[in-house]
């Protein structure tokens, strides 16, 4: 069986997004001025035109600033490495 958890911490979001050759992203449809738009990770084998990669320190912001956590697993029920993620309401 796999488990999630859910952190904030932008050490270990940013190692886990890392581990999984993937960096942050926005939906560029949803850009504004002074907001990057719907956060999102863009993977190295799963590029996508729609995703404007962000730097990580306007990641983080838009991240803190939108009350965020970071839910994802590690591994798959098969004991593979899991990409599963979301983002979530802190509580």
């Amino acid at each position: 069986m796999s488990s999630s958890k859910q952190t904030t911490d932008h050490d270990e979001i940013r190692r886990w997004i890392e581990a999984r050759d993937g960096v942050p992203a926005a939906v560029r449809a949803t850009e504004r001025k002074d907001d990057p738009g719907l956060l999102r990770v863009r993977f190295d084998d799963h590029q996508s035109d729609q995703l404007d990669e962000l730097s990580w320190d306007d990641f983080f912001a838009k991240f803190d600033q939108a009350k965020l956590a970071f839910l994802y697993q590690d591994k798959t029920a098969d004991g593979g490495v899991s990409r599963f993620f979301k983002f979530v309401e802190r509580s």
